[in-house]
């Protein structure tokens, strides 16, 4: 089965982005890469979907690259797709509940996963509460929105805590604060799930000036062999969120492993490197099997016009 298959990503190149257009060429598809914000959705029956200002053609399947800078666009985009009768990767739904890291964890939480205890703050007069409400001091504070650790801090004092939360209130919308996992030692697991099963997995470690393990923040990263718990809590946190393709981040506390936070379109550099794993054909695998399936229930439909 040969599928058109467009990448919604700004970037045209970057090692993500090539390793799926490989997997895609490679299995035999069609494959272009598309600029995020030069698709211009639109809504009334018989309304072409543009890019770069002519109408679209159509496609099979998209695979969306979305970062935190275009969210809002771009989850826009993908729901004009997902209109049209295309199998998009991840869905809007998916991407909009991880990009809002609280709500995210609200969803985990509810669902009995375990999270770090975090408070959701708006405003300089509620983070003394917050930080008793998690433990105390140190605490990270992080922005709601963000990747690869932008704008996430350590805070060792309340005062400090204080004036980090004013300064990063003064562009977002929420702050988080949340207890700091010591034990930890600046080292997390982040787990590649696709199609509800663990494909990859990773030790990331912090440099020795860094708390942040992130692989852009200088964190050194190394193949991990997960037990059967940290593979059903990965493969539970994608689920409940509904994310056919995450990366799940967890941390090892005193009371057990926690989920950080999932990331609906997750970096393919560091786990492929890491594991010497084909994660971008397992995405490409499992985008057959959707697309395929849609095919049989409802027929290839000339989505443009």
């Amino acid at each position: 089965m040969s599928l058109k298959i467009g990448i919604l990503s700004r970037l045209s190149l970057g090692y993500s982005v090539e390793r799926l257009r490989e997997a895609c060429y490679r299995r035999g598809h069609r494959v272009r890469v598309l600029d995020t914000l030069q698709l211009c959705p639109a809504v009334g029956q018989g309304v072409p979907l543009l890019y770069r200002n002519k109408p679209l053609s159509r496609f099979d399947a998209v695979i969306a690259r979305i970062g935190p800078s275009v969210s809002s666009y771009g989850t826009a985009v993908v729901e004009q797709f997902e209109h049209a009768g295309v199998v998009t990767l991840p869905s809007a739904r998916a991407i909009r509940v991880c990009r809002d890291k609280f709500r995210a964890l609200q969803v985990l939480s509810r669902h009995g996963l375990p999270v770090p205890a975090t408070v959701l703050v708006r405003e300089r007069a509620g983070v003394r509460a917050a930080i008793a409400a998690v433990g105390g001091v140190p605490v990270i504070l992080k922005p709601i929105e963000g990747s690869q650790g932008t704008g996430v801090m350590l805070a060792e004092t309340t005062r400090l805590a204080e004036a980090v939360v004013e300064t990063l209130l003064l562009a977002r919308r929420g702050v988080l604060v949340q207890h700091f996992v010591k034990e930890s030692r600046g080292r997390d697991l982040r787990v590649v799930v696709v199609g509800g099963r663990v494909v990859a997995s990773m030790q990331r470690r912090a440099a020795p000036d860094e708390f942040r393990s992130n692989v852009h923040r200088g964190g050194r990263i190394e193949k991990a062999q997960l037990i059967p718990e940290l593979v059903s809590i990965a493969e539970r946190a994608a689920s409940v969120l509904g994310v056919d393709l995450a990366g799940v981040d967890l941390i090892e506390s005193r009371s057990g492993p926690l989920v950080l936070e999932v990331n609906a379109s997750p970096g393919l550099e560091g786990i492929e490197r890491a594991t010497g794993q084909d994660v971008a054909s397992a995405v490409l695998e499992h985008l057959e099997n959707v697309a395929g399936a849609s095919r049989s229930e409802v027929g290839l439909a000339k989505v443009f016009q």
